[in-house]
């Protein structure tokens, strides 16, 4: 099931995100996934069952080819050119002066902002795991990209759960489902 979750900025969207990848801990009441209360589960190993795209995705000093393994070092040529098309990055690679095999620099100062986010998003393509967690997954890209962004997040998610945290329209009408968390609350929209 994909989820989308919306709400007023500053509302704890992310909050709740951090909260289901276990980085931060709940001052009180239990974060539950499938009936099992994540407290008793490691974070490590609960973190490996995620594919996580942040708002603002980190970008190490390494190769582009080596960004995009991230999560799934052994990832074959041809699954790298698959996520890299899903992604909408073949033109990025392109315009590389050696391509895949280019050094992105410390935080991806060669690269922009869209095309990080479009990097992490390669990232949990290539991921095999079960859940992915999308914090404003199509931000920093026009209307184009975000469009053709939105068709690739559908089908990363197809086989998973996907939760998807955003205020943009697109990544909002594929939901299965709306949450809306305002004021600290949890309710369900009705998508149309």
């Amino acid at each position: 099931e994909t989820v989308a979750l919306v709400g007023p900025s500053g509302g704890g969207k992310s909050t709740l995100a951090s909260l289901l990848l276990r980085l931060a801990e709940p001052g009180s009441g239990r974060i539950s996934c499938g009936g099992t209360d994540l407290s008793e589960v490691d974070p490590q190993s609960w973190r490996r069952q995620i594919a996580w795209v942040p708002q603002r995705p980190t970008v190490f000093a390494d190769t582009l080819a080596a960004n995009l393994r991230l999560f799934n070092p052994q990832a074959t040529d041809a699954q790298l050119a698959e996520a890299i098309g899903v992604a909408v990055l073949g033109e990025v690679v392109r315009g590389l002066p050696d391509g895949l095999e280019t050094m992105v620099g410390e935080g991806g100062r060669r690269l922009s902002a869209g095309q990080t986010q479009r990097i992490a998003l390669a990232r949990a393509l290539l991921s095999e795991a079960p859940l992915l967690i999308l914090d404003e997954p199509t931000a920093h890209l026009d209307q184009d990209t975000e469009k053709e962004l939105a068709e690739a997040i559908n089908e990363a998610a197809s086989g998973r759960t996907a939760l998807i945290i955003s205020h943009r329209e697109q990544p909002i009408a594929m939901a299965d489902r709306t949450l809306l968390l305002n004021q600290g609350r949890l309710g369900e929209m009705v998508n149309a």
